[in-house]
C-alpha cells in the first residue's frame, strides 16, 4: 500500500515530465510506471512503492473548483521535494544539466545534521529541489 507520497500540481505537465523522467532515471535508475498525457498524470515508484506523481496543476483546480484564482503569485515557497542521493555534486550536475536552475551550490551543513551535504535547485516546472547526502 502506497501511504504517502509526493505528488506535484505542475503548470506544464509536459515539461515537468521531460525534466524528471531523465532527472529519476539517472538518479536512481527508475523510468515511469505511467505517463497519460490526457489525464495530466505520470507516476514513477522506487522499491516498489510510489516514489512520484506528477498531476497538471489546471486539472487539480477544475477539480476543486479554484480554476478562477490566479494560478501564479510571487511569494515564498510553500513545499519543497528533497532527493536524497548518493553524492549531491554529481547530481547537481545531472539536474543542472537537465535544466534545474542551481540557487545554492553544494556545501556541507553541519548545523542542520551530522554529515549533512545539500544543494538547492529549481526545477522547470518551478518546484523547488533539495538534494542532500549523509
Amino acid at each position: 500500500m502506497d501511504a504517502l507520497y509526493p505528488r506535484l500540481l505542475v503548470r506544464d505537465f509536459p515539461a515537468a515530465v521531460d525534466f524528471y523522467r531523465p532527472a529519476l532515471a539517472e538518479l536512481y535508475g527508475v523510468q515511469p510506471v505511467k505517463v497519460i498525457p490526457e489525464a495530466q498524470y505520470a507516476n514513477w515508484d522506487l522499491d516498489g512503492q510510489t516514489g512520484l506523481v506528477l498531476f497538471g496543476r489546471a486539472m487539480i483546480a477544475s477539480t476543486i473548483g479554484t480554476a478562477a484564482l490566479p494560478a501564479d503569485v510571487e511569494s515564498q515557497d510553500a513545499s519543497m521535494l528533497v532527493l536524497k542521493v548518493d553524492a549531491v555534486d554529481p547530481a547537481t550536475a545531472v539536474l543542472e544539466k537537465l535544466g534545474a536552475t542551481v540557487l545554492t551550490s553544494p556545501q556541507d551543513r553541519p548545523q542542520w545534521g551530522p554529515n549533512l551535504r545539500t544543494a538547492h535547485l529549481r526545477a522547470p516546472d518551478g518546484t523547488l529541489l533539495e538534494l542532500q547526502s549523509y
